[in-house]
């Protein structure tokens, strides 16, 4: 029986057995009807559901992640010792043939499957079995040695015995759980409890997740980028000018000065704060105006369309950039005398801020609007205009919240990736001209981490303290503005 097939019987039995714990929830509160219950009879009917499929979908998706390792062992371990005594990568690729031999077996039909079997014992040739095999579409290339066929047909039988001895057991702790909780149901059962108890632990799972991909996630970045500053000094990576990682391997120091992170952080820079000119003074305006100026209906229209900007992929953006926006730049600035580039810092951040507009706008509409109302009937009381009440009374007290939305859009556009990839370039340029391409951070983690470069050459692993760097970079930017909106936030009654 599959792991889909288990699966589907254990939840269709757990809403079964659901039922049956509130029936007999009630008849023990008919039989005992001095005693209050303790919990809703809900509670007990998820309890009996929980003691019947929890333990067994644990085992039986913790069999399905083990179950092929221990069978490829044992298969490894049948192997002959000349065979156990060769290098990891050869057994690897023995392995995969064996693999493949075993996903053949499975497929045959009875008879066939017999073929292969008496290879398998040598009352038939292999030449035949691999005939067999390849007639049903394994492919085998050169004529297999009687091991590999052994093996896959071991593999096969191996996985035949897991699956019973999973169903069984499966079954049984099933069965166990059901039978457990079913006769422990009385009214003073503490059901509730033990449900809310198992909702609260796998919450506490859930979240332990999310916590331990990340750190997994960071630990395995800066372990890579320790071994990238054992070959390359820091200093001559962050503050080096020149970006140039091709020279690595024959000569030592000329390879530590191509790996200049400098131009790589101007271009991230550099593209950022030009899209936040173009991001901040639309994005804040449009937020003053949906939230102080703007009638019910209006507002109801326009902000969703606003925020249909934050659900168009990066890529389309790009792909603007590169087609239509970067050549219309390039051609409006050839009527002015300007030398502008299609793909350049004009492009990539131009395009960018218009992406990241909805992330100033929504969140200063957000903070805008949870001023009190007080304290504009305060302002125009006193006989100042709709538009000082905004200057003077209003954005002063939003003020902490909106450098806090501009600080997260920062670093969403500093993040950014596939935009810059089409629309800046992949020129590492110390520059200020803005009509000129850069390149980014991002982008030069995607370039060298594609390609036929080793693993743990300098070229590779470069990506990783890259990725280290913009990591603690964003990281900073999102908890100074976290800072910022927690210290000087006014709480107004």
């Amino acid at each position: 029986m599959s792991t889909e097939i288990i699966i589907a019987v254990l939840l269709a039995a757990g809403l079964a057995v659901f039922f049956l714990g509130v029936a007999r929830a009630r008849a023990a509160s008919h039989r005992q009807p001095d005693v209050k219950m303790h919990s809703r009879l809900g509670y007990y009917g998820a309890y009996v559901m929980l003691w019947t499929v929890l333990p067994a979908l644990i085992v039986t998706l913790l069999w399905a992640v083990i179950s092929p390792s221990v069978i490829s062992r044992m298969v490894q371990a049948d192997l002959p010792t000349e065979v156990q005594a060769l290098s990891g990568p050869e057994q690897a690729l023995i392995m995969g043939q064996i693999n493949s031999v075993a996903q053949g077996v499975s497929r045959l039909s009875p008879a066939d499957s017999k073929i292969v079997q008496g290879a398998r014992y040598g009352v038939v040739t292999i030449d035949k079995a691999a005939e067999t095999l390849q007639n049903n579409g394994v492919i085998l290339g050169s004529s297999p040695r009687p091991f590999v066929i052994a093996g896959g047909y071991d593999w096969v039988v191996y996985q035949g015995y897991s699956t019973w001895v999973r169903t069984i057991a499966v079954a049984l702790l099933a069965l166990g759980g059901f039978f457990y909780a079913f006769t422990r149901i009385r009214p003073r059962l503490r059901a509730r409890n033990a449900v809310e108890g198992v909702i609260l632990g796998g919450l506490v799972v859930a979240s332990s997740v999310a916590i331990l991909t990340t750190l997994g996630i960071v630990l395995s970045v800066a372990f890579e980028s320790i071994r990238f500053f054992q070959e390359i000094s820091p200093s001559n990576f962050y503050l080096g000018t020149v970006w140039d990682p091709r020279f690595t391997s024959a000569d030592s120091n000329r390879g530590e000065g191509q790996f200049g992170f400098l131009p790589l952080l101007w271009g991230t820079l550099y593209i950022s704060i030009v899209a936040l000119l173009v991001a901040v003074p639309v994005g804040l305006y449009a937020a003053i105006y949906l939230s102080e100026y703007a009638s019910s209906r209006v507002r109801g229209i326009a902000k969703p369309m606003l925020e249909i900007l934050a659900g168009i992929p990066t890529i389309v953006y790009g792909f603007f950039a590169l087609v239509t926006f970067g050549p219309l730049l390039r051609d409006t600035g050839n009527l002015f005398g300007l030398d502008i580039a299609a793909s350049s810092v004009l492009t990539a951040g131009i395009v960018m801020g218009i992406m990241i507009i909805p992330f100033v706008s929504s969140l200063s509409d957000d903070i805008i609007s949870s001023v009190p109302q007080s304290l504009r009937e305060g302002s125009l009381g006193l006989g100042a205009t709709k538009s000082e009440t905004i200057k003077r009374v209003i954005l002063p007290a939003a003020l902490p919240g909106i450098v806090g939305a501009v600080l997260l859009a920062a670093s969403r556009a500093i993040g950014e990736t596939m935009i810059v990839v089409l629309a800046a370039g992949i020129a590492a340029n110390l520059t200020l001209n803005p009509f000129e391409p850069v390149t980014t951070i991002t982008v030069k983690i995607v370039s060298q981490l594609t390609g036929d470069h080793e693993f743990n050459s300098p070229q590779t692993l470069v990506a990783f303290a890259l990725g280290l760097t913009l990591f603690v970079v964003t990281l900073a930017l999102n908890v100074y503005a976290l800072y910022i909106v927690r210290k000087y936030k006014e709480q107004y009654d």
